[in-house]
């Protein structure tokens, strides 16, 4: 019965809402090997915060997948997203060391000067 405990708490832990070291961006869950970042709306169109952000949450060399999105509406944060916060994304970050490629990209709503976006 204790192994079954340890089991669930470990669970529960792995799908937790976690805050980042920079105030308010939260690690909302993960689906698959995608991870749903929430991002302050006062940091929603800066290039550095998200760089910082990809640095702690992405472990060099590592395969990583980033979703970002805000939440104006205050929606409560769970996975699968609230439509609310879906329809907020700001950009994504694909790091795959099986095909030796990285990209960020922003999200067409924001705006941003760039080539590509979706």
């Amino acid at each position: 019965m204790n192994a079954l405990r340890t089991l669930l708490a470990s669970l529960a832990a792995s799908t937790a809402i976690t805050a980042s070291a920079q105030e308010g961006w939260l690690v909302a869950g993960q689906q698959g090997l995608v991870r749903f970042v929430i991002v302050p709306a006062a940091q929603a169109s800066d290039a550095s915060a998200y760089q910082r952000e990809i640095a702690r949450l992405c472990e060099p060399e590592r395969t990583c997948f980033l979703n970002f999105y805000t939440n104006a509406s205050g929606a409560p944060v769970a996975v699968p997203l609230p439509d609310a916060i879906a329809a907020e994304a700001t950009a994504t970050f694909r790091r795959s060391m099986k095909n030796g490629a990285e990209r960020f990209l922003w999200s067409c709503r924001m705006k941003m000067a760039q080539a590509e976006c979706f």
